[in-house]
Order: C-alpha cells, then structure tokens, then sequence
C-alpha cells in the first residue's frame, strides 16, 4: 500500500502552540476507492523516535469479490506493524509466515537485511462486503540492526498492556510507557499506543521518552485550549509536560515516540537505511530475481507474482 506523494504540512504559528513543534496534516490518495493519509515522512518531519512511515488505511467499504491486493514486494532496514480497528488482511512473507492480521492484534515483521511480503483480503472474506480500518507504520532500524536477519513475531490482542480508568482506555502496542511493555521484542526504545477517551477526559504523554507525537483518528483533542480534530499529527518538543485532553465528542487516539535514531535515513520506495549504498544493493538484489540463490525470496504460496523495481 505504499505511495509516495510529497506532503504539505500545515504548520503551527503563534504563542498558543508552544508546546507544539509541528503539526502534520496528510495528503490523502485514493487508491481506486481506498484512501490513505500519510503523516510521515512529512516535509518538515521524517520521524517520531524511531517512526519514519505512518499512514491511515481507509475507513473503506469493499463489495463482494473486491479487496486490497498487495503483490509481494520487498523491505530493508525497518520493522512493521499494521494495526487494524476494523476488517482482516493476510499477511505472507519470505520466511514461510502465513498469518492474519486482526483488529487490535501486533504482527511485528522486521526486514534487517532484507524480506519479502504480500497483503491481501482474499479467501471467505472476500465472499461478501467487508470493513477495513487501520494504521500501518514502518520503525527505522538502529544501525547495528540493518543486517540482521528477517523476523516476525506475532502477538494477539489479549497479550497486550491493556490500562483502563479515569475514562481512558490504553492498549500498548509496542515499547514501553506508563510502567507497563509490550510483549514483542523492539530493537530501540519507543512506544506505540492505542488511546480511547471518553468526553473532557485527559491523558497525559509519556514524560520518559525523547520524541513524542499524537495522531487524532477520531473526535479531537485540546492542548493548552486549543483544538486539534481528526487526521492531524501532533509532534511535541522534548522535555515538556503534555496532556490531552477529548472534546465533546470523545477522541481516538494513537501516541508514537521514542529515542531518536544517530542521524536521518535514506528512503526509496519500500526501503530505508542509513546510507544510499545500502539502497543501491538492494535495488540491484530485487532487480535480478534470483528467488531461488539471491538476496530476496517469493513468500510461499504467494509466489506467482511481484512488484517489479520502479523506473524511478
């Protein structure tokens, strides 16, 4: 589901936002009847912590026999997670892992030196209309990560951090905050949280991490009085104290961050990596098609096709 439009982020100005470094308002494409918004990477932000890709998928409605259709393409130098609120995708890749991604569920995929995988709604869902609504996003690996071997590790939606009270409701993701960790394993310090909040209630950020930001999904939030609706990112300056706090209408939010990497990452098409070298191998790698003897890999079972090398 990868795309890469340049963005326009609107950006704040004024005493009022001085908590507030920068505000990320995505472009949104439609990919024939299915919307994404992109926050990340904008043009005055490439990453939050680690988070260097961030897109809402949908909300889209598809009719029998229609449905996402993502044909195995390949990664270096990051880990994914596609967070889903409503509807079913079907993950394969080259490591033989053949999974469904579920709402609330974490299926962490970690390229390292490179994997390859595909996304679709088929089987008996496809056999009648059907949702889908998520979050996917991309975490650049540190460094002394970039070469390691592919992994994937899946955790169901009941093995999460879940914390309730005063209002709220938080699901951990991923990393650490608020005294609790997820359970799968991350390669830098960060965290990524699902925040549900009924009307006027509050929540604060984490204050342990080095790079925070929010993303609004549904309803709108208030900081320092002033009122941010749906599909804005917030990234917030280092060291302050921050609450949110929901409308009238309650709000859903999604809460990034962690330790910023050494230095900004190189990124081509669905590869990221701290020097151009290593993006040049790669593209050299997926151009030859050795699936058999090369670098790269065909998931089983999703082998009959792939996304070419772009031209560009």
């Amino acid at each position: 589901m990868s795309w890469n439009p340049a963005l326009d982020p609107h950006c704040p100005t004024g005493d009022a936002f001085d908590a507030i470094e920068t505000v990320i308002v995505p472009r949104a494409r439609d990919l024939g009847g299915f919307e994404v918004r992109r926050a990340l990477p904008s043009l005055r932000r490439q990453m939050v912590g680690p988070f260097i890709f961030f897109d809402q998928m949908g909300p889209a409605e598809f009719v029998t026999g229609k449905g996402i259709d993502v044909r195995p393409h390949p990664h270096i130098g990051l880990a994914t997670v596609t967070y889903l609120y409503k509807g079913k995708i079907h993950h394969r890749d080259s490591l033989g892992t053949d999974q469904w991604i579920e709402p609330g569920a974490v299926n962490w995929m970690v390229a390292g030196r490179g994997i390859t995988h595909s996304e679709r709604t088929d089987g008996e869902i496809r056999e009648k209309p059907h949702n889908l609504f998520g979050i996917q996003t991309w975490v650049a690996l540190p460094e002394d990560a970039e070469d390691d071997a592919a992994d994937f590790e899946h955790a169901p939606k009941n093995t999460l951090p879940l914390l309730e009270g005063e209002g709220k409701q938080l699901r951990l993701i991923l990393g650490n905050a608020y005294g609790e960790r997820a359970p799968v394993k991350t390669h830098s310090e960060m965290f990524y949280a699902d925040a549900l909040l009924e009307p006027d209630a509050s929540i604060p950020l984490p204050d342990d991490h080095e790079d925070r930001g929010a993303y609004v999904l549904s309803g709108a939030i208030e900081v320092a009085g002033d009122r941010f609706d749906a599909g804005q990112m917030m990234v917030f300056r280092p060291g302050d104290r921050i609450t949110l706090k929901a409308g009238q209408e309650g709000a859903r939010l999604m809460l990034l961050g962690g330790a910023t990497l050494n230095g900004p990452r190189h990124i081509w098409w669905n590869f990221v990596a701290s020097s151009q070298d290593r993006i040049d191998a790669a593209k050299e790698a997926w151009r030859a098609g050795d699936w058999a003897h090369g670098r790269f890999q065909l998931p089983p079972g999703d082998d009959a096709e792939f996304i070419p090398l772009p031209e560009t």
